[in-house]
């Protein structure tokens, strides 16, 4: 079982943690988190859409290519990395400081995808890759949001088990504890 920690002990880690790892399902708003981390305490925002995973038009890059950039960006000295993907937690979890797994119910997140699409249809949002432009979900990527937590959770689980039993790791359920975790973690 990860090391689950409560809020308050998830604001003093963040308050001084180096590297720290954001996960979740997609439309959550992880990315808009990792963000105000990063400006709030200093950290180098790290997107693994932007920065990793897409090249322009939607490609998708080379697998092996995607983890020596993983591995080079873990190396860096303070960030915060906003990504889910489960295949590259061996690599980031050594890594990490303090997890903050943004575990919304699956209603705000097909929310805050249709917020999302709706803001930025048709254009690239600040966190991806250069030519991906926002567009329509299809029904994977729907079937994936709505499936997460039976199907997808339990590998995040295992994979915190595996390389990261030592990790803190601080569940986020709304937005509301996001905000608070962020005051908190400033009064230190």
């Amino acid at each position: 079982m990860p090391r689950y920690v409560a809020l308050s002990e998830a604001a003093a880690k963040l308050a001084r943690a180096n590297r720290v790892l954001v996960i979740g399902c997609s439309g959550g708003g992880k990315t808009t988190f990792s963000q105000k981390i990063a400006n709030s305490f200093n950290l180098e925002f790290q997107s693994l859409d932007r920065d990793v995973r897409w090249l322009p038009g939607w490609k998708e890059r080379d697998r092996q290519e995607q983890r020596t950039l993983i591995a080079e960006m873990t190396r860096r000295s303070r960030w915060v990395m906003d990504g889910s993907g489960a295949s590259s937690f061996d690599l980031r979890l050594a890594h990490t400081d303090l997890v903050l797994w943004v575990r919304v119910p699956r209603r705000v997140a097909l929310f805050g995808l249709a917020r999302r699409v709706g803001r930025f249809y048709g254009s690239v949002r600040p966190a991806m890759a250069p030519g991906c432009p926002e567009r329509l979900p299809n029904r994977e990527f729907l079937s994936y949001i709505w499936n997460f937590e039976k199907k997808y959770a339990p590998i995040f689980i295992q994979s915190i088990d595996r390389h990261g039993p030592n990790v803190p790791v601080a569940v986020l359920r709304s937005h509301r504890e996001m905000a608070r975790l962020l005051q908190m973690s400033s009064d230190f």
